[in-house]
């Protein structure tokens, strides 16, 4: 569960962006849009593959 301290004396405003900012992190947003539908077993070893093979062109990139 993501929350915070208000301070004394704290804007909400400031208060408010500090959230937005841990909410951010903690990839809680993120990790429920995964889990809101469905991925076959065969398309996620598909993406996992595609994306192994970016990274691995983005190293051979790097070094040329």
């Amino acid at each position: 569960m993501v929350g915070i301290i208000v301070q004394d004396n704290e804007p909400i405003d400031r208060a408010l962006k500090r959230f937005k900012k841990k909410y951010e992190r903690s990839r809680v947003l993120k990790e429920y849009k995964k889990r809101s539908f469905f991925v076959k077993p065969s398309v996620k070893k598909r993406l996992k593959r595609a994306k192994a093979v970016r990274a691995q062109q983005k190293l051979t990139q790097e070094k040329v």
